[in-house]
């Protein structure tokens, strides 16, 4: 006769019994993961569709009306970054550069961690000029260099920097601009530029030497009474022995 330790060390046994007890909860997580790959796989086949429409319409556009339809149709997809900086380009193409700058902004406002965004930076730096604001551009500038100082955009802000700051006669400033570009950036494509703009700048005024004060003229010092000799000796009254 077969003892209750004989039938619960039955493998097949024990797992009867287990799959008695916890079938159904099995069979709901099974079917919970069957579903969720499912959706997964159909969600990654519908973004991998999207996306390939996305990049379709994104090669027809020409216009900026084509432009701004990718924007819409595709909202946060690739294909509308690269349209937003289509966009501006055509806008500043045709001048304008208040417009151009309101679809930049829109673009880093959505695409703050995008690998063009100091390129971004770099083209409302560029509509601020157009526009004829210096202080603003060369603020943005600034800015561009400060926030990204590794990206490929940060020896080009530095550069531009300097006719603006030329302009403005700092030029010790401008001097540093180049200088920096030199030192920090030197394999840099704009490398040789910044050598010929620091070349054209005035050369720094030497520093004056100082006069030497003019020393006090000596004062001549009293000469000793000179003794007095017969020749010299006041004559003896008459009539004195």
């Amino acid at each position: 006769m077969a003892t209750v330790s004989d039938i619960t060390s039955d493998p097949a046994l024990e797992t009867r019994l287990f799959w008695d007890q916890y079938k159904i909860p099995i069979i709901t997580v099974a079917a919970v993961l069957i579903l969720a790959g499912l959706a997964f796989a159909g969600y990654q086949a519908y973004t991998a569709r999207a996306a390939a429409d996305a990049m379709s319409a994104l090669t027809a556009a020409h216009s900026a009306e084509e432009y701004q339809k990718v924007i819409e149709r595709y909202p946060g997809s690739e294909s509308a970054a690269s349209a937003y900086l289509l966009l501006a380009a055509r806008q500043r193409e045709k001048k304008q550069f208040a417009e151009a700058n309101t679809t930049l902004r829109k673009f880093i406002d959505q695409y703050p961690k995008h690998q063009l965004i100091t390129t971004a930076w770099m083209g409302v730096a560029a509509n601020l000029e157009s526009l004829g604001k210096p202080d603003e551009a060369l603020s943005t500038y600034q800015r561009l260099v400060t926030e990204y100082p590794q990206s490929f955009n940060a020896p080009l802000a530095l550069l531009a920097e300097v006719p603006l700051l030329k302009a403005k006669n700092r030029v010790e400033d401008a001097r540093r601009a180049c200088e920096t570009v030199m030192s920090q950036y030197r394999d840099s494509i704009v490398m040789n530029e910044a050598v010929q703009q620091l070349m054209s700048l005035p050369k720094p005024a030497a520093p004056a030497m100082p006069t030497p004060a003019p020393s006090a003229a000596p004062i001549p010092m009293a000469r000793p009474p000179e003794p007095a000799t017969a020749a010299t000796a006041p004559a003896k009254p008459a009539g004195s022995p």
